[in-house]
C-alpha cells in the first residue's frame, strides 16, 4: 500500500467512527425528548402509552365545563374536539393565558395522568392575527381583564 492510500483509509475509518458517534448519541436521547401533537381522540385512543409522555394536547375549551379555584389558583376544565364525540378533563396550577376562555382553541404541553386527567403545565391560547380597535365608550380596565376578575 502506498502512503496516499493508507491516508485515506485511515481519514475514511475516521469520518466512520465519527458519524456512527453521532448517529449513537442522537439517536439514543431522541426518544427522550419527543413532544407529541396529539388531539382529544388521539390522546384517549392511546390509553395508557398517554401516560407519564409528555405531550401537546389540542382542542377546544368546551362551554360551561372551566372552572377556577381563586384561593389554590388551579383550574380545571375539558378539552374537547369540537364534535363533542372526545373529552379530556384537564388541570392547571397558576393563571391562564390572558385570552383563556371557554369555546376557545387551546394547546395544553403536560402530560396526562393515570387518573385520566391531562395535567398541563403550559396553556397556550389560539387567537386570531386580526387587531379589532375597542368601541367607542369602553374603559381600557374591561380591555385588560381577567379570568380572576371574571370568577
Amino acid at each position: 500500500m502506498t502512503p496516499d492510500t493508507k491516508r485515506r483509509l485511515s481519514l475514511l475509518a475516521a469520518l466512520l467512527v465519527g458519524l456512527s458517534g453521532l448517529g449513537a448519541v442522537m439517536f439514543s436521547s431522541m426518544g427522550e425528548n419527543l413532544v407529541y401533537f396529539w388531539d382529544a381522540k388521539q390522546v384517549l385512543e392511546n390509553g395508557d402509552k398517554a401516560v407519564g409522555a409528555t405531550i401537546r394536547l389540542g382542542g377546544l375549551v368546551e362551554e360551561g365545563s372551566v372552572r377556577w379555584d381563586e384561593q389554590t389558583r388551579e383550574l380545571n376544565f375539558v378539552v374537547t374536539d369540537g364534535t363533542g364525540d372526545y373529552e379530556v378533563p384537564a388541570h392547571t396550577k397558576g393563571a391562564p393565558p390572558q385570552m383563556f376562555r371557554e369555546g376557545i382553541g387551546v394547546v395544553l404541553e403536560g402530560t396526562m395522568s393515570p387518573a385520566g386527567v391531562f395535567e398541563a403545565d403550559r396553556v397556550l391560547v389560539k387567537h386570531s392575527n386580526e387587531y379589532k380597535a375597542p368601541e367607542d365608550g369602553v374603559a381600557a380596565k374591561q380591555l385588560y381583564s381577567t379570568l380572576e376578575e371574571e370568577f
